[in-house]
């Protein structure tokens, strides 16, 4: 796992990239990363959780079934508890027409197979996080 520095030179987007497979968490960070990511990585939901409580996050990006078939939506539903509100995604190579119904609209569907789609729905989710704080915080200074 990379670490990088989070000095006023250098910052960037934090994702957390959870999936129990090392190859598909490997190949993420590291597509992640060349696009200019700071990427942290779990391999279950346990562990994802721990990260969530103790790091922020821009976005969460998990698998939906590791150690339990739910347990991608366990740690996605957790990101969604966090103050500071992470913009969350399921990744899977899997086509589950029941967790595109099931996702809010803060939980998209990302295939991992189309890399510049791929980067292109992370920057997409990274934006609408901060349009959706800056919108809260407008929205709550006017009082």
């Amino acid at each position: 796992m990379t670490k990088y520095s989070r000095g006023a030179s250098l910052d960037l987007a934090r994702v957390l990239v959870v999936d129990d497979d090392p190859t598909s968490r490997l190949t993420l960070q590291t597509v992640l990363e060349a696009g200019g990511y700071y990427v942290d990585a779990a391999a279950t939901a346990a562990e994802a959780v721990g990260k969530l409580d103790r790091e922020e996050y821009e976005l969460v990006l998990s698998d939906l079934q590791m150690e339990s078939p739910e347990a991608g939506l366990k740690v996605i539903a957790h990101a969604k508890m966090m103050d500071y509100k992470p913009a969350t995604a399921i990744v899977t190579t899997y086509h589950n027409n029941s967790v595109r119904q099931s996702s809010s609209d803060q939980s998209v569907l990302v295939e991992p197979e189309d890399v510049p789609g791929l980067l292109g729905k992370v920057a997409n989710l990274i934006a609408s996080r901060v349009n959706r704080r800056l919108n809260h915080q407008l929205k709550h200074s006017g009082n």
